[in-house]
């Protein structure tokens, strides 16, 4: 087996692609199909590995969001398995049929069903909350944009970011999440208002230390993950990062940047 073969196999099997059929019927161009920009930014293996750390990271910092997992996952020793279940939900809705995209909806949904719980102030949660879901995707969006921005297409048109904040709205709507930003600007006003609500405590740093800790599948793809781990923390808002206490020095942004991009043009050629 050659070097790109291996790379490509592990990248493959740690989010789980051979499992999934994304084959569509002539004539079904799935949820968004081929010019849309949900097709474009979630393209690139690199920058959604990126951005996917960001989200989880930022997402966290809401109480009911960290609950969630805190209550009903098994983050201690599986995180690897949330990411991978992310990028496969991710995988389907964007790229596969209408038919697989709505089942793997509905699969979500009812997991959503049994994540509830109360809060340690005595506040109940639900992952089926509009206003939690709508939070859960802003970020994950906002996070994903971001790192395309950044390590895909610098130059991508403000009328074309819209376009992919304005097609995303149709998963979390069909998720059940209730007044979803249509617009670049209309998200960066909504994270902007949602600041006040997020917290930090034991518990968040406890899963963010699971997360950023997690041992890497194999040693041939440790060098990689550990990039995008570190650039996915550097992707975080400053505000996001400072919360967590992970904010890094400017001096030490350009290198871990220039880490990521080479992580990229690895991945594509591993991928091609």
């Amino acid at each position: 087996m050659d070097m790109r073969q291996a790379i490509g196999d592990r990248v493959r099997g740690l989010v789980g692609s051979g499992e999934l059929d994304l084959s569509r019927p002539a004539g079904d161009a799935g949820l968004f199909g081929p010019g849309s920009a949900t097709w474009a930014v979630h393209g690139d293996f690199t920058s959604m590995m990126i951005g996917g750390i960001a989200s989880l990271l930022v997402q966290m910092l809401h109480p009911g969001a960290l609950a969630g997992v805190w209550d009903h996952s098994d983050f201690r020793r599986d995180m690897t398995g949330r990411l991978r279940r992310t990028a496969q939900f991710i995988s389907v809705t964007s790229y596969g049929s209408t038919e697989a995209a709505e089942r793997m909806i509905a699969r979500v949904r009812g997991v959503h069903d049994r994540v509830r719980g109360t809060l340690p102030d005595g506040t109940p949660y639900s992952a089926n909350d509009p206003a939690l879901l709508a939070w859960v995707h802003g970020v994950e969006v906002d996070s994903f944009l971001r790192a395309h921005l950044r390590y895909r297409d610098p130059a991508m048109p403000m009328v074309r970011q819209d376009a992919y904040v304005d097609e995303m709205a149709v998963i979390a709507e069909r998720l059940g999440a209730g007044d979803v930003p249509r617009s670049r600007a209309a998200l960066s006003a909504y994270l902007l208002a949602m600041r006040p609500a997020l917290r930090v405590d034991h518990r968040t740093r406890e899963v963010a230390r699971r997360l950023i800790d997690q041992p890497s599948p194999s040693r041939l793809n440790a060098p990689i993950n550990a990039v995008m781990m570190q650039a996915g923390i550097e992707l975080m808002p400053r505000w996001a990062a400072r919360l967590h206490g992970l904010d890094l020095p400017a001096a030490g942004r350009p290198a871990i940047r220039l880490g990521a991009l080479g992580v990229g043009h690895l991945m594509r050629w591993a991928l091609r």
